[in-house]
């Protein structure tokens, strides 16, 4: 089996639950990740036990830049290294998970006929995945109405697939308010701002810090590596800051949490970007989010995201542009509004489809079978 796709921990994490769950039904299969070189993928993937190997390939930038230029060469190149790959490997199956790596791999498999699945996470599909739908056998997605987009005889709704461990966060909050040395009983909210951080929402946290100090909840704050040491020195300077169990500081700041079972363990609201795999984890995990979505994500398909749980009254809109005025008000709200806490954790639990990594890995295996 080989998977490609990547970029961000969005499009990773689903191919690496898949992966374990066709490994769960199939010991013996043998994987190989195809990435884009200098991505997170280079790291994640063989961190979590897998083979992985690069392509150059790199997105279009949407507005007229030199390193557009560099595109249609870095494109031949990765066709080519793709070809390779795919004619060493000779995968029974292939799987693609968004992003541009997964463009080149995928159109060299689909040639050589080998069976080949896509799985597009978001609402609005990505255009790799657009491209890629005519060649493919199967396409599973996560949100209804996607045959706007995509041949209706080949879509199977799946959900995303997310990390085994965020399946199991019930009776975790001990293990976690020892591991981030807080307060269970506390009010706890979780800032996210997806695998790189997010720095509107670093900036609007930072603005509001001082209130955020002193309104007495607890904070795990996820900033990503950008703006990590300047959150960490902001908050270490804070001389209001409250403090929790044995005198810890009542903020704890992070680039990166390994462990987010732990994290939406404790939390009772979260403040997020809307990426796909985000929004899959919130519907599982089922917790109050306020969400500020990327405006320059491709095709606004963060918005879209959001404004579908939106239409069930399952999370807040916060606009990027209204962030810094807006956001820390708003998480100040809800985190003192248990009635509205309890009314979004009632309407996007439903909206939960956690087997999906099963789901599509049933699908791959059978690709593979009737090859």
């Amino acid at each position: 089996m080989i998977i490609s796709g990547g970029g961000t921990g969005g499009h990773i994490f689903p191919a690496i639950a898949i992966a374990n769950a066709v490994k769960k039904e199939l010991p013996d299969t043998e994987f190989l990740f195809v990435g884009a070189e200098g991505k997170m993928e280079m790291e994640k993937v063989p961190a979590a036990g897998f083979t992985i190997k690069g392509l150059p390939i790199v997105g279009i930038k949407r507005e007229l830049t030199i390193a557009n230029l560099s595109f249609p060469l870095k494109l031949i190149t990765s066709l080519t290294r793709a070809t390779k790959i795919v004619k060493q490997f000779k995968p029974d199956v292939a799987v693609g998970v968004g992003g541009y790596a997964s463009g080149p791999l995928l159109f060299v498999a689909a040639n050589k006929r080998i069976p080949a699945l896509i799985q597009e996470q978001n609402s609005f599909p990505g255009i790799t995945n657009k491209l890629l739908a005519k060649r493919v056998q199967k396409i599973c997605v996560a949100y209804d109405n996607m045959e706007r987009f995509f041949p209706s005889e080949k879509i199977i709704k799946t959900g995303n697939p997310v990390r085994e461990d965020i399946l199991q966060v019930e009776g975790k909050k001990s293990e976690a308010a020892k591991y981030f040395g807080l307060d269970e009983n506390k009010i706890t909210l979780l800032v996210i701002g997806g695998s790189q951080g997010a720095r509107s929402i670093n900036m609007s946290l930072l603005a509001g810090l001082k209130q955020l100090s002193e309104s007495g909840i607890q904070i795990i704050w996820q900033t990503g590596k950008p703006l990590f040491d300047k959150v960490k020195e902001e908050v270490a300077n804070l001389p209001l800051l409250g403090r929790g169990i044995e005198g810890e500081a009542q903020i704890k700041v992070y680039d990166f949490i390994s462990r987010m079972d732990l994290a939406y363990a404790i939390c009772d609201l979260v403040v997020t970007r809307a990426g796909a795999s985000t929004v899959s984890e919130l519907c599982i995990v089922a917790k109050p989010a306020i969400m500020v979505p990327l405006p320059t994500a491709a095709e606004d398909h963060q918005t879209k995201n959001c404004l579908a749980l939106m239409e069930k009254n399952a999370a807040i809109l916060v606009r990027d542009v209204d962030a810094m005025q807006q956001l820390v008000s708003t998480a100040l709200q809800l985190a003192n509004d248990s009635d509205k806490r309890e009314q979004l954790i009632k309407n996007i639990k439903p909206l939960a489809l956690p087997g999906s990594a099963k789901i599509i890995a049933e699908h791959v295996i059978a690709l593979a079978r009737n090859k």
